[in-house]
């Protein structure tokens, strides 16, 4: 029996993973480390925390499953992307890790949008311009700590960092690649155009490899310190978004996938880049090749329904306590006890602001339609359908690009309760699969483009094999009039808040408010 070591690179510790050549998940071992806040705005990772986490995860799994070192394919990788990764040419770090939380380079990309065009940006890589992706943190460390900038031979993404300390080269995937804001999608390749406005030095980037190339094997000193056995393959692998895409089986026109936990993204394959006139959506290029994977992602999904929990639900959250069982389970008996469309009552679940497809930071969450006759089995109902019609904005705007969207499968911790599972059906009027392995999707993308990129598989379709539904939830036909009438409502009612300054009006008074406190 061959196996395939997937690690996910994440953002709360390193994953590793074993899978065996029919494709079952052998066993599973999770290392933490810390994201440090040095400022407002800022969020560093030490590369070394990665790394011993590399190792120890690999020799505990290793250990815990009874497996050879030698019956190891190869190892493959998935992780978090948009981050800034400087090392030296022995692999070594040559200060933190700025992931991809930071939000420093707000002047960088001032500075960009003076030399060119950020709808020009968004038509070359996918991606507006911004402070978010990599290429923008490279330039600060350019800029404000030149020392760094000079002492590095390259700037990787994190799984590229661990693919180095195992093999000494310097890769990077095409999906990582299109999160730097400087990869031209249609061209597969760094756009030269871009790198030179933002003032960086091409050598530095890395060689752009598919996610199924082997870029190197285990070196007898990364063997000893891991346990695996020297000459082992490494296969690049690829994002964790887009490798998430693969778990959830969405490797081919027509199907898309909703990934809910705190945040949540909705993102589709499509043989070419689905561009927005209004930016709003964007383009990965996907781990499949020749591929993309146009997406949209929501600030505060499972977010807006954990508030719900705290802020609604006190009671039941001390019965579950008590029981022992879910604090959400309760909740979602209660939302049946609502009518579909709770009583005309909307949320607009703008807790954390918002990103695709508003790209307002100023947005606010609000209870619209609230009276005297309104119980908490309503209000509960309106944050779940609030989260999902604000979802369902992302998806009309695939829609109208010409995505065809025939399902969605859903996974993610948010994705266990039928209750939205079934709202997210009658709002989005397509059937909702949910999937056996909710939280083990990124990992199996890394898995099976490993496995392709030794032979052990044949392409990716291996994942059809894979993936398994535990349950489908059917749109019924006689709540599409009302989920559309209250979709219209809710786009409305949002564009009046933001028309009318509301939702600027009141950042500007937390803002003060809090400065003076």
């Amino acid at each position: 029996m061959r196996y395939v070591l997937a690690h996910d690179v994440g953002t709360t510790g390193n994953k590793a993973t074993l899978y065996d050549e029919d494709g079952a998940l052998v066993g599973s071992a999770f290392d933490a480390y810390e994201t440090l806040y040095p400022h407002a705005g800022w969020a560093e990772q030490r590369p070394e925390d990665w790394w011993s986490s590399c190792r120890l995860a690999t020799r505990s799994l290793l250990d815990r499953s009874r497996v050879d070192p030698g019956g190891v394919a190869c190892v493959a990788f998935s992780g978090q992307m948009m981050g800034a990764v400087a090392v030296d040419a022995q692999a070594n770090p040559v200060r933190n890790a700025i992931i991809w939380a930071d939000q420093r380079a707000v002047s960088q990309v001032e500075q960009v949008a003076q030399r060119v065009d950020p709808r020009h940006v968004y038509r070359v890589t996918g991606h507006r311009l911004s402070p978010s992706y990599s290429a923008a943190k490279i330039l600060w460390i350019k800029e404000l700590e030149p020392q760094a900038y000079e002492a590095a031979h390259r700037f990787l993404q994190a799984k590229d960092f661990l693919a180095a300390k195992l093999t000494g080269a310097f890769a990077t995937d095409r999906s990582d690649a299109s999160g730097t804001n400087v990869y031209d999608l249609e061209r597969g390749a760094w756009s030269d155009e871009l790198v030179e406005a933002f003032g960086l030095d091409p050598e530095k980037l890395p060689q752009i490899r598919d996610s199924t190339d082997v870029v190197g094997e285990v070196t007898e000193s990364a063997a000893a310190e891991t346990g695996l056995r020297s000459g082992t393959p490494v296969v690049i692998g690829g994002g964790d978004g887009s490798c998430a895409g693969v778990g959830a089986g969405a490797i081919r026109e027509g199907l898309a996938y909703n990934y809910i936990g705190s945040s949540s993204w909705i993102a589709l394959a499509t043989p070419a880049p689905v561009l927005d006139p209004d930016m709003r959506t964007f383009t990965w290029a996907h781990v499949v090749p020749g591929m993309f994977s146009p997406c949209g992602t929501m600030q505060a999904a499972g977010a807006s329904y954990q508030f719900a929990r705290d802020v609604l639900a006190e009671d039941e959250k001390v019965v579950a306590e008590r029981l022992g069982t879910s604090a959400y389970e309760r909740m979602n008996e209660r939302v049946l006890q609502s009518p579909p469309g709770a009583d005309g009552l909307l949320f607009l679940p703008y807790l954390l602001g918002e990103r695709s497809p508003r790209w307002n930071p100023d947005a606010r969450g609000a209870f619209i339609g609230l009276t005297n006759r309104h119980r908490r089995p309503d209000l509960l109902r309106a944050v779940l359908e609030g989260i999902t019609l604000n979802l369902r904005v992302i998806l009309e705007a695939f829609a109208r690009q010409g995505a065809a969207i025939g399902s969605l499968r859903v996974i993610g911790g948010g994705a266990r309760g039928a209750v939205w599972n079934q709202i997210m059906a009658d709002v989005f009027g397509i059937p909702v699969q949910r999937l056996a392995l909710l939280e083990e999707a990124t990992s199996m993308g890394a898995c099976v483009a490993g496995g392709v990129g030794v032979g052990i598989w044949k392409d990716f379709s291996k994942v059809d094999e894979m993936v398994e539904i535990a349950s489908e939830a059917q749109p019924r036909g006689e709540l599409r009039g009302l989920y559309d009438e209250l979709y219209e409502i809710f786009e409305r009612a949002y564009a009046a808040l933001e028309d009318a300054s509301v939702f600027r009006r009141l950042a500007g008074v937390d803002s003060a408010q809090r400065t003076s406190a």
